[in-house]
């Protein structure tokens, strides 16, 4: 996301550096550089950023001259001295918000988090000039928090956020056995203890003719008890793999080869996962989310992330090589029409930069959004 809005708007803006404390307005020339550099990172990224940005922070433009900035990736929100930044750059804030899960459901993440959050919240409620949020339910929250701390309510657009189309390997081969995917950070919010508990069932029950599980994701936080799991891999019986990384056109291959792609969770503010597995033309089993039946309507199988037998029941036909579930889901599919990024950026400048001074339909309260 961070690098469609580079290469969309970086032909014509300059770099903000910020760390802690310092921010800097970059001039023209080290911008240019530095996109550059983010647009094709190579082997000595990290490196080379670094000394870019020390070279080039004596080159900076403090002159903000009244023009948006754009801070797509909740950066520096909760930094000191932030807000005062904002008002001392002669800058038009526009803020893309993602979502509110650490204030709305705090006891998925880590401790300090939800404060965290609701500080960078309210920076955005008090400083912006206004917000592009990836989902009318992330602009619904937004809308409900301000309420609730009885805070500004900054104009709002809710576009969809793009996704790059997936390309599967020519060669791939068809698994073995029915296997299903599980795409996401392995967190609690993301529920796949309940995943692991139906897989131990249904190892159980049907041993070697129990459909596989491949948990697709790097290890985050509040979920050790889902680690131990994994780590006694062997009460599995070889039905449940875990892969901490892999590269975009490995995650087609899983994704094609699937009889399904299970999106559980307990809160999302978007769902990329569930559009790349559209796009691809997999089924989905979708926790019964707003943002799930906004994104996709009455596309996917939705199931209440609690039901555990609800699940169960959905794994068990999905993996049927006859399942009518899965074929009535495909044709569904074919009616969906999938969010893309120049959807998203000709909504965004429509809003942003509407023309001769009119009024876009856009430009309205928090709760009254413009879907991409």
């Amino acid at each position: 996301m961070c690098l469609a809005y580079l290469r969309h708007f970086g032909p014509a803006a300059q770099a903000v550096i910020q760390h802690d404390r310092f921010r800097r307005i970059l001039d023209v020339r080290a911008s240019r550089e530095l996109f550059a550099l983010l647009d094709a990172p190579g082997r000595t990224f990290r490196r080379s950023f670094i000394a870019r940005a020390l070279r080039s922070a004596a080159r900076w433009d403090g002159r903000g001259r009244g023009r948006p900035y754009l801070n797509v990736g909740h950066t520096g929100l909760n930094s000191p001295g932030f807000c005062q930044w904002v008002r001392n750059s002669d800058v038009r804030p526009i803020y893309l918000v993602h979502d509110l899960i650490p204030v709305t459901h705090p006891q998925f993440c880590r401790a300090g988090e939800a404060e965290k959050h609701r500080a960078r919240v309210r920076t955005v409620l008090t400083t912006a000039t206004g917000v592009i949020a990836n989902s009318r339910a992330t602009l619904d929250e937004l809308a409900r928090f301000a309420r609730q701390e009885d805070l500004p309510e900054p104009p709002g657009l809710a576009a969809w956020l793009g996704s790059d189309p997936l390309q599967p390997a020519l060669d791939l081969k068809p698994p073995q056995y029915p296997t299903f995917v599980t795409i996401g950070t392995i967190e609690a919010r993301k529920n796949h203890r309940m995943l692991l508990e139906i897989w131990s069932r249904l190892v159980d029950r049907l041993a070697s003719e129990a459909p596989l599980l491949l948990i697709i994701g790097q290890r985050g936080w509040k979920a050790d008890e889902v680690f131990a799991l994994l780590d006694r891999s062997d009460q599995f019986r070889g039905r449940v793999t875990e892969l901490n990384g892999c590269s975009d056109q490995e995650l087609a291959g899983h994704l094609t080869s699937a009889r399904a792609l299970l999106f559980p969770s307990h809160a999302e503010g978007y769902g990329l996962p569930l559009l790349e597995a559209f796009g691809l033309g997999v089924p989905v089993i979708a926790s019964d989310l707003p943002v799930f039946r906004e994104l996709a309507d009455d596309v996917p199988d939705y199931i209440d992330p609690l039901d555990s037998a609800g699940w169960e029941a959905a794994i068990i036909e999905y993996a049927r090589a006859d399942s009518a579930a899965r074929s009535s889901q495909l044709k569904r599919l074919g009616s969906l029409r999938l969010p893309d990024w120049d959807s998203h950026f000709a909504a965004v400048e429509r809003w942003l930069f509407p023309r001769d001074g009119a009024t876009e339909t856009g430009q309205y309260r928090l709760n009254q959004g413009l879907h991409g």
